[in-house]
């Protein structure tokens, strides 16, 4: 069931429901009423109610028990995970137009960030970062590439900054990008030790409050995955004028 407010905007059963938790002040883990409750608070059929519920529970918002009821889910970004990947290889050998995107929203959200990371470690001490560090130098030496580790600094960095939506934002990003790399045959195992020392760089850098350098990190972080997106596209583009 939709409906349309006077500016012209439609309202389906879903929104309703969203606007039923934020009314009520439902928090993630509460039970949602009844199916029952639903149709008659919202003035709607259960099959209305069903399919609502439905959609809700592929984008986190409720979650469904079966035999305990329905409750107010999470709110992941499961879903833009999902969502982003599945677009990222959906065409992988036409273009690396995905991949690049994605390295740019991570690059904008790690500069558009770095004042508050580094306002927060400036005149700190942060050995769970710094291990984190060393582990991902050492296994770039050894030839290995070390997902959960970055994964790890990364939303160590903004964890001090207390805005769990940038948090999740740099982690969903994060998945997507580690997840799409791969199905893009991107090579980029000669360059896993910069990219491992740039996140030491990254550490310093907030540590001992210079935004500059800090940013200046970043840009030595991103640098062999840009180069590789460049010498792919220079490949593609070869292969393509040697074809014609």
């Amino acid at each position: 069931m939709t409906e349309t407010t006077a500016t012209g905007r439609k309202v389906t059963t879903s929104d309703r429901i969203k606007d039923l938790i934020l009314a009520d002040g439902l928090r993630p883990g509460d039970l949602l009423p009844t199916e029952g409750e639903l149709c008659t608070r919202l003035g709607v059929s259960r099959s209305n109610v069903r399919e609502a519920i439905r959609k809700l529970t592929t984008l986190d918002i409720v979650d469904v028990r079966h035999g305990h009821g329905t409750y107010v889910g999470q709110g992941s970004l499961d879903a833009l995970v999902e969502a982003l990947v599945f677009r990222g290889v959906l065409s992988p050998g036409d273009d690396l137009d995905a991949l690049r995107d994605v390295v740019d929203v991570r690059t904008a959200l790690d500069r558009g960030m770095s004042d508050q990371i580094v306002e927060a470690l400036a005149g700190t001490s942060n050995p769970d970062l710094h291990a984190l560090v060393d582990e991902m130098v050492a296994m770039a030496a050894a030839g290995k590439s070390f997902p959960q580790q970055d994964r790890a600094f990364h939303t160590g960095l903004l964890a001090t900054l207390g805005n769990s939506l940038v948090g999740q934002l740099v982690a969903a990003f994060w998945d997507v990008h580690t997840a799409v790399l791969p199905r893009l045959n991107v090579a980029v195992a000669s360059d896993l030790e910069q990219t491992a020392r740039a996140h030491g760089l990254m550490l310093d850098a907030a540590e001992a409050g210079d935004a500059d350098a800090f940013r200046a990190a970043i840009t030595s972080h991103y640098e062999p995955i840009v180069r590789a997106l460049e010498n792919e596209t220079g490949g593609a583009a070869s292969d393509e004028r040697a074809e014609n």
